[in-house]
């Protein structure tokens, strides 16, 4: 392994360290490897060295070229200086991908608290978004603002281009309340984003790695805190893939949890979505009868569910996706085949209200 120091902003202090790993060789069915850049918490005035090695350590264990952001704070950290010097750093990472030996676009992010918030603003205001974003006790809301008064609010910056996500945070920490993580996972869901998410029992704010490297052997918190790190590392394994003789695997989760954002309808979309194309609509009559019994009129073309109805089955059936709809119904192999041809016939273009 080799290690570089890039200087990005002299006046500023910001650097991005690089934790380079060989491939070939000894390493000989890795060609090139996915990355991580990890953005250090510190409230906007420190970029935490706690939250910088120790992160980067189990990330190389998997396989990962890493890097290390220490971007501006203090009388610096004036919004938007943070973001610039991410973007920065994401352009350099992904300009470099082949001296770099890594995947331009498998490169995920992670941050920590206010590094947190900085993570979150890449995956949502960026024009360098990262592939992926694991946000540690992050604040994703207004609350930085206490700290970083020009800060934005990435909650509400949350759109269908926002990353996949990985979250984690405890209960009763009492310097981010779990509030900022919980908007942010009703954001990413809203917009059908895929992520996974730890709220721990108990425990302070600031526990990075949670080992005993990092936290006192005395510190309150839950003994299973500490497997956010393995967690994380099989997350991007699914959302990414994973290193094999034939470069990286197939991943097994996608941007979406569904289809609803594709350009042509699939069983992977929502019955709700389906309904606000007409030509769905009209295939779905008669297949979906008894489920969705009056459940076609008023369809909402804006966000892929039908207008409100006071049949609580229909509405159910209205947010499943086809494929699970068809199970339910017991439809045959040869059926589902036929209704799956048709739909990926039809342009996903829902009418307009």
């Amino acid at each position: 392994m080799r290690t570089e120091t890039i200087v990005l902003n002299r006046k500023r202090n910001v650097t991005l360290t690089a934790y380079l790993q060989e491939v070939g060789g000894e390493f000989w069915y890795i060609s090139r490897r996915p990355a991580i850049l990890i953005l250090p918490g510190g409230g906007y005035q420190m970029c935490s060295d706690r939250e910088a090695d120790p992160v980067a350590f189990p990330y190389l264990k998997a396989g990962y070229q890493v890097f290390i952001l220490r971007y501006s704070v203090k009388q610096d950290a004036v919004w938007p200086n943070p973001l610039q010097d991410y973007e920065q750093a994401m352009a350099l990472i992904r300009g470099n991908a082949k001296k770099w030996t890594l995947y331009p676009d498998k490169v995920a992010v992670i941050g920590f608290s206010a590094g947190g918030h900085l993570a979150c603003a890449a995956a949502t205001l960026s024009e360098n978004r990262p592939n992926a974003a694991i946000l540690g006790y992050a604040v994703a809301g207004s609350d930085v603002r206490g700290c970083l008064p020009s800060a934005p609010d990435t909650v509400a910056a949350v759109d269908e281009r926002t990353c996949p996500c990985f979250l984690f945070a405890t209960r009763t920490d009492g310097v981010v309340p779990i509030d900022n993580s919980i908007r942010f996972m009703e954001a990413l869901a809203k917009h059908d984003i895929s992520f996974e998410s730890h709220i721990y029992s108990y425990g302070p704010h600031g526990f990075s790695t949670c080992d005993l490297s990092v936290q006192h052997p005395s510190t309150e918190i839950s003994a299973r805190v500490p497997h956010w790190v393995e967690d994380s590392i099989g997350w991007l394994g699914e959302v990414f893939g994973i290193l094999s003789d034939d470069g990286m695997s197939e991943p097994i989760c996608g941007h979406y949890v569904n289809g609803n954002h594709e350009p042509y309808l699939s069983l992977d979309c929502t019955v709700g979505r389906i309904l606000c194309v007409p030509a769905g609509r009209k295939l779905s009559e008669g297949i979906l009868d008894g489920l969705l019994r009056g459940g076609t009129d008023g369809a909402d073309g804006a966000d892929g569910n039908g207008a409100p109805s006071a049949d609580p089955m229909m509405e159910l059936g209205k947010k499943l996706t086809m494929r699970e709809v068809l199970s339910y119904l017991g439809a045959d192999a040869e059926t589902a085949e036929r209704i799956r041809e048709q739909l990926e016939r039809i342009p996903n273009r829902p009418m307009e209200v």
